[in-house]
């Protein structure tokens, strides 16, 4: 049985909590908050202990993995302070607040010898596994230029530290990083990141920023993370790449939110294609899929699912993106260590 430490109890929080219910030989023994209300919520749902700091998680003798659900810039903190602890860490995205942060994470953690995960689950959400399977079979040809939409209310409006860049990282760095994430699974390196945006314009409970990214292959992708939609405004993604036989579209507003028209010879075109999820099965949600593998890696003491340097890379990317909106120039993606 491992048992699972909480530190955080905001709305992710909560869903990871359903996920590890849903998972065998899992069980949160503990959730600590500086809002003890919210602490004690989430905690008396799962039979949890309830504690009113992080600190107190990492000070238990009978917690093997903790779970930082915290905001983006207290990830590196408590990151350090458990693997110091000898304790498992997955970490919700993004990594880190900076490249430097990030890999003094890894480090420590493999000194600690404990396992360590950032969760990108966007690779665990079906229609985006899809995704990847179908650009890997060569239905679309080879991928050329990719256009991407992420998109909904300023989270601003509801917990404040959104709203501050220094904190959050903006649109960017706490949302968008998904489909930087996902982009760079699926195509490799990223060469030049080229964007446009307001997020240092500090407008209230609206961002809307623009990035290109040139990848190592040649292929380019644009990419738009909004933050400006009115409160309450329903948030939606889209994704379509274009090969030089067939394009791959995804919108989380259509019925069939993935299709795929492909060029089976020079005069025929293929048809949409529906992703299967059974929505009663709880093992199917992303969060749990993305949960579970990082438990099977610490209990068989295997390589996670989502390697320490593939969040490091992917936050490096949304960090370069930044820089260019602030530098309003290209930037080159630098190779972190």
């Amino acid at each position: 049985m491992l048992r699972v430490g909480l530190i955080g109890a905001g709305g992710i929080a909560g869903v990871h909590a359903l996920s590890y219910e849903n998972i065998k030989n899992v069980k949160i023994v503990a959730v600590a908050d500086i809002i003890p209300e919210k602490a004690e919520y989430l905690a008396k749902k799962f039979g949890a202990d309830v504690l009113d700091h992080g600190d107190k998680i990492i000070a238990r003798d009978d917690i093997d993995v903790v779970d930082v659900c915290l905001p983006t810039y207290l990830h590196y903190e408590y990151v350090l302070k458990a693997a110091r602890a000898g304790k498992h860490v997955l970490c919700e995205k993004p990594m880190a607040s900076t490249v430097e942060q990030g890999i003094e994470m890894i480090k420590e953690t493999e000194k600690a010898g404990v396992k360590f995960m950032t969760g990108h689950v966007l690779r665990f959400f079906p229609e985006y596994v899809s995704i990847k399977k179908t650009i890997e079979s060569g239905s679309i040809g080879t991928p050329k230029v990719v256009r991407g939409y992420r998109g909904g209310a300023h989270p601003g409006r509801i917990t404040k530290w959104y709203g501050d860049v220094e904190k959050s990282g903006g649109a960017i760095q706490d949302m968008l990083i998904h489909d930087i994430d996902f982009l760079r699974w699926c195509f490799g390196p990223v060469k030049e990141v080229y964007a446009k945006g307001n997020v240092y314009k500090r407008v209230q409970y609206l961002e809307y920023d623009m990035l290109t990214l040139e990848f190592e292959s040649g292929l380019i992708a644009h990419l738009t993370a909004d933050w400006s939609k009115p409160e309450g405004g329903s948030f939606a993604t889209r994704l379509e790449i274009a090969g030089d036989e067939g394009v791959l579209s995804h919108d989380s507003d259509d019925e069939i939110s993935l299709n795929a028209i492909c060029q089976a010879d020079k005069t025929s075109v293929g048809g949409g294609v529906a992703v299967p999820e059974s929505p009663l099965d709880p093992l199917s949600v992303p969060f749990t899929r993305e949960i579970m593998g990082f438990m099977n890696a610490v209990s068989n003491n295997e390589e996670t699912p989502i390697k320490p340097i593939e969040a490091l890379r992917t936050l490096n990317i949304a960090l370069a993106a930044l820089e260019s909106i602030k530098e309003n120039k290209p930037v080159l993606v630098k190779e972190v260590f």
